[in-house]
């Protein structure tokens, strides 16, 4: 079987949050997958998805704190500044992290470890709602 579907995230301020039960909740058909995969891909450039911590917020605070500081704002040698001084740094974040990530779905559920979660890695100061893609496959 596969199914693919685009969804919208609720806009949220910069910084990573969690969103796996806001994925898992839009996508009713991966009750019915026994054995599979589901990829997820945000449509944008200045925002990203990674696997993490899913208990402790202070983790998500210290990624932000870590890649504003590796990746600063203001910079002489931004050239593409015309959208904002959070633009091109959040297209660099955003490259770091990545836009996908491919998932095991085992017994009708994503099959990540106990303490980890999908972040939207939101990399403007209001980037407003995300899309992402959805593909499940599997049996």
């Amino acid at each position: 079987m596969w199914i693919q579907k685009e969804i919208r995230l609720k806009p949220r301020n910069r910084g990573f949050h969690l969103v796996t039960d806001e994925i898992i909740s839009q996508i009713p058909e991966l009750r019915d997958i026994k054995i599979g995969l589901l990829q997820v891909f945000i449509k944008h450039t200045s925002a990203s998805l990674t696997i993490n911590e899913n208990a402790d917020p202070t983790v998500r605070q210290d990624f932000e704190s870590y890649f504003n500081r590796a990746v600063p704002e203001n910079q002489a040698y931004y050239r593409h500044t015309d959208e904002g001084d959070d633009d091109m740094p959040a297209h660099l974040k955003s490259s770091m992290l990545g836009c996908s990530l491919t998932i095991p779905v085992s017994n009708g559920r994503l099959n990540m470890g106990i303490w980890q979660g999908i972040y939207l890695c939101e990399h403007r100061n209001h980037g407003g709602s995300r899309s992402l893609l959805l593909t499940l496959h599997g049996e």
